[in-house]
């Protein structure tokens, strides 16, 4: 049986990025996944009640969605507002939906404090990038569900098929 997959809401053209755009990831492997019924699209951030448009939010200096996760770090808007809770509640959202449809695999946005795989930004809102998880990845991860990027795209064809 062939795994089902999760995908970022921003990844599948919906426009719910912080700014209320979408990143539509177009590829032939990810249309035939879709007609199969193998992806479902999901938006931790909005499944936890955030609005679009909505302040920009990164994990504070240096840390990471493991840490937010086990409550050691937290996540903030630009305004300075903790939305950490917010952040935990859509992760948790998130792993809920990827059980209920039995997705083993996640393609999620990099850089983002929810959905980052291979890197977030620094907390400082300077657009410096440093490796990391976000949130969601990390409390995927932390449930077997192995989570891709899409400069991993490659990667994620060969576990699909």
């Amino acid at each position: 049986m062939k795994p089902n997959l999760l995908i970022s809401g921003c990844l599948s053209g919906q426009p719910v990025r912080y700014d209320g755009a979408a990143r539509l990831l177009e590829h032939a492997s990810l249309t035939r996944w879709q007609a199969e019924g193998r992806v479902i699209a999901f938006c931790p951030e909005t499944a936890a009640g955030m609005p679009i448009p909505r302040p920009a939010a990164e994990i504070a200096c240096g840390g990471d969605g493991i840490a937010v996760l086990d409550g050691h770090d937290h996540v903030y808007e630009i305004t300075g507002r903790d939305v950490s809770a917010q952040f935990v509640e859509g992760a948790h959202k998130a792993l809920e939906m990827a059980r209920r449809h039995n997705c083993a695999l996640a393609l999620l946005m990099d850089g983002s404090p929810s959905c980052g795989s291979n890197f977030i930004y620094d907390g400082q809102f300077s657009g410096t990038r440093h490796a990391g998880q976000g949130v969601t990845t990390a409390l995927l991860q932390r449930h077997g569900i192995t989570v891709y990027a899409p400069a991993q795209f490659p990667l994620l064809e060969a576990a699909m098929d």
